[in-house]
C-alpha cells in the first residue's frame, strides 16, 4: 500500500530547493528548530559514529554533527544544496541521491537523520525501509515530517479567493504511524506556529525554503497586487498577526534486526 504523495516530481523539487539554497538558513527558522528537536533524541538515544544525513540540504545539521566528533554523509536530492553544503565543509562524504533508493551498503550507518525530507517522498514506507537498510543492527533511526494540518491559515485563505489548490496535501498522522508499524518505534506530534506582521513575508518565507513547489505541479494564477490584497483580506488573524501553523511527526526507529 502506499502511503505517500502519488506523482513527486523530484526534479521540479530539487530544482526548488536548489534555488534556495544561498538563503535558505536564514528564512529556515522551522527546519533549525525541528532539527534540533530530533538531535536531542538521537543524544538520548544513541552513541553511534557514522551518520547519514539523508536530506540534509545546506548541511545546517551535517556541520552540527561534525562538530560533535560524528563521521556524517550527506546526501541531498538537489545539486545545489548538496554543492552549499560541500562550499561549508559540513560533512565527510557528499552524495547526490533519492531518499527512497539510497546508494549505500546494508548497514553502513549508525544513525540515520533525516529532519523535514521524507515529505517529498512519493512512498514514506519504502523511504523507512531504505533508512532501515543502510542503518545497522543496534542503530537508530530519526526523521521529521510535516502532516496533515500544516499550513493550514493559508489554505483557508486560498479556499475563499479561488478554486485552485495552492498548498500541499500532507499524509495524516495515522498513515505515518502506519508506515511505522514493521519496526520498533515511537511517533510523536507537535505544533509549531509562525507568526507575521504582514502577509509578504510569510509568502517570502515559504518561497525562501524552497517550499512552494506543489507536489502535483505550479500553483495557477500570477501572485498580482490585487490577488495578494485578496489573500490578505481573507488570511485569519491572530492579535494582528498572520500565523502559519506547522503539525510536525517526530518518528524515531530503533533497528532490532
Amino acid at each position: 500500500m502506499n502511503l505517500g504523495i502519488k506523482s513527486v516530481d523530484k526534479q521540479a523539487i530539487a530544482g526548488a530547493f536548489g534555488k534556495a539554497a544561498s538563503k535558505y538558513d536564514s528564512v529556515a527558522k522551522l527546519q533549525q528548530q525541528t532539527g534540533e528537536y530530533l538531535m536531542e533524541l538521537v543524544q538520548m538515544e544513541s552513541s553511534g559514529a557514522r551518520v547519514l544525513d539523508a536530506g540534509c540540504g545546506t548541511g545546517f545539521f551535517s556541520a552540527r554533527w561534525k562538530q560533535q566528533g560524528k563521521q556524517v554523509i550527506a546526501l541531498d536530492l538537489a545539486s545545489g544544496m548538496l554543492s552549499h553544503a560541500q562550499g561549508q565543509q559540513a560533512a565527510d562524504y557528499y552524495l547526490q541521491g533519492d531518499i527512497e533508493h539510497l546508494g549505500l551498503a546494508d548497514c553502513s550507518v549508525d544513525i540515520c537523520f533525516s529532519n523535514l525530507a521524507v515529505q517529498w517522498c512519493n512512498d514514506l514506507p519504502g523511504a523507512l525501509q531504505e533508512f532501515y537498510r543502510v542503518t545497522r543492527p543496534g542503530g537508530l533511526i530519526v526523521f521529521s515530517t510535516l502532516a496533515q494540518g500544516s499550513l493550514c491559515e493559508l489554505e483557508a485563505a486560498w479556499q475563499r479567493v479561488d478554486d485552485y489548490q495552492h498548498v500541499n496535501q500532507f499524509l495524516p498522522l495515522q498513515a505515518i504511524a502506519h508506515a511505522c508499524q514493521p519496526y520498533r518505534h515511537k511517533v510523536m506530534e507537535r505544533q509549531y506556529c509562525q507568526h507575521y506582521p504582514q502577509l509578504l513575508p510569510l509568502l517570502n518565507s515559504l518561497k525562501g525554503i524552497g517550499a512552494t513547489h506543489l507536489h502535483h505541479g505550479r500553483q495557477r494564477g500570477l501572485m498580482t497586487r490585487k490577488r495578494l490584497h485578496a489573500l490578505a483580506d481573507a488570511y485569519p488573524r491572530h492579535n494582528g498577526n498572520y500565523p502559519l501553523s506547522y503539525q510536525i511527526i517526530f518518528g524515531v526507529i530503533y533497528c532490532d534486526k
